[in-house]
């Protein structure tokens, strides 16, 4: 549809980090992007997602410093956290970047339209918002997702919390299980733990973080147990309970009968897809068994007309991959392109302590894709600046062809991991050697001197290298 300038129209359902990138993209083209949206402005990610975790989280690691600083003999005393202020602090990180990324975006940026409500597909080139239909050429559904609640028995009788609501807690709880052992349950886990709350994990699967390589997620789950973190794997959870004001967990342990009790309780298993009651089947558009949009490599959705972006197309639940979905899709709205996103080079980070981080080829995924794979993992106390920062715990695993020395994925666990994976993702992208990284000079002493250590020991006995030596 175009507007009665003849500029092209493009209608975006949501209002989140992946609809804005997509309007932004669509604006630059010369399009006109219309948001609708029926909660609050930024979606997840500003809201109660990224954001508010991650100034918590950052947080806490103050007073797990300060715990160190006592040891270390720097006179620093531990009392309890007077939540309200921290609170406070989270809710102003929130709405400042909400005012600046989002409403003051919108304000400026002129062809930029929002519109309030709810929006239902009525077909797939038209749908009602309100008493309003809108009918178009071009849709992007980019509507999220939000925290899931798997079908545990007795759920309906006891309070729980979610990933969203406990960012919304106004205290601090004494005791917290989590269900689930990814990358929620250990971020907020973590957090928590430090906060001064006793935390158990109780995770399904034989391992934590079970999608990331066992070496990176090994390192980390030694980590959590060294603070004080109760981990236990192997768990299917049965039915929980009311028991005397928190909550009684019936499960099997192993294949064995087994309880636990608990104060509070938290949901951490994953996210679902905000994909029901907008008429995807009156638009011709099918989702998985799970609910979440099919797309093609083009990010087109089974109908005519509509593309689909971001968490509601499930895949790695991360604010960049979402944005560059959003803007391949307006891409190939607008001129045909055919464009496909490189998720390879896209890095994700699991924002603990030791941060968790990976890009490109696993080692199981690149000998599926046919390379003759060769790996090597060092553990961060052989890189200098641990022990300088006392941060001795960690792994950095790095996949290489064997016949090109190509770097095909890294993969780590290492304190300000985060930053350092950027670097990685470019020796990704840029179809950088294993010896190309072993050849390039690194600041001495930083962490991310563990990337080139890494590649030296494909070839090189680190124990033979002094400190700083080529």
């Amino acid at each position: 549809m175009n507007n009665g300038n003849g500029t092209k129209e493009i209608v975006i359902l949501g209002s989140g980090s992946t609809a804005f990138a997509a309007a932004l993209r669509a604006q630059a083209k010369g399009a006109q992007p219309i948001m609708i949206e029926k909660s609050v402005l930024g979606g997840t990610c500003i809201n109660w997602g990224c954001i508010p975790s991650k100034t918590l989280i950052h947080s806490a690691l103050f007073r797990h410093q300060a715990e160190i600083g006592e040891r270390l003999g720097l006179g620093t005393r531990l009392g309890e956290v007077d939540f309200s202020p921290l609170d406070d602090h989270k809710n102003e990180v929130v709405e400042e970047l909400r005012k600046s990324k989002y409403l003051n975006v919108l304000k400026n940026v002129p062809g930029l339209t929002l519109i309030r409500g709810n929006a239902v597909f009525l077909s797939p080139d038209t749908l009602q918002v309100g008493d309003r239909t809108i009918k178009g050429e071009r849709f992007l559904i980019a509507t999220g997702g939000f925290p899931r609640v798997p079908p545990i028995p007795g759920l309906d009788k006891i309070s729980y919390l979610t990933s969203k609501s406990a960012l919304l807690l106004k205290r601090l709880p004494t005791e917290l299980t989590i269900i689930g052992g990814g990358v929620i349950a250990l971020e907020l886990g973590q957090m928590f733990l430090r906060l001064g709350a006793k935390v158990r994990v109780l995770e399904h699967g034989g391992r934590l973080l079970p999608a990331v390589e066992a070496e990176p997620a090994k390192a980390l789950q030694e980590a959590l147990l060294a603070e004080g973190m109760e981990v236990i794997t192997g768990v299917t959870v049965c039915s929980v309970a009311p028991h005397h004001g928190g909550v009684q967990i019936e499960a099997l342990y192993r294949g064995e009968p087994r309880s636990f009790l608990t104060k509070e309780l938290l949901l951490a298993v994953g996210t679902a897809p905000a994909s029901k009651g907008i008429g995807l089947e009156e638009a011709g558009v099918e989702v998985d068994q799970r609910g979440f949009i099919k797309i093609d490599r083009e990010l087109r959705t089974t109908a005519p007309g509509i593309w689909a972006a971001g968490d509601v197309t499930g895949g790695s639940q991360i604010a960049t991959k979402g944005a560059r979905e959003g803007i391949a899709a307006v891409d190939n709205m607008l001129d045909g392109c055919r464009c496909a996103v490189d998720y390879l080079s896209i890095p994700m980070a699991i924002f603990t302590d030791p941060e968790v981080a990976t890009v490109g080829y696993s080692e199981e995924a690149a000998r599926k894709a046919g390379f003759d794979v060769v790996c090597h993992t060092i553990d961060a106390s052989t890189i200098p600046k641990a022990h300088v920062t006392g941060e001795l715990r960690g792994a950095i695993k790095m996949v290489a062809d064997n016949t090109t020395g190509k770097i095909l994925g890294v993969h780590l666990c290492l304190h300000r991991g985060a930053d350092i994976i950027n670097e990685a993702a470019i020796c990704v992208r840029m179809g950088m050697t294993v010896g190309q990284l072993a050849e390039t000079l690194h600041v001495y002493p930083s962490m991310g001197e563990g990337l080139r250590l890494c590649a030296q020991a494909f070839r090189r006995d680190l124990d033979r290298l002094s400190c700083c030596a080529e």
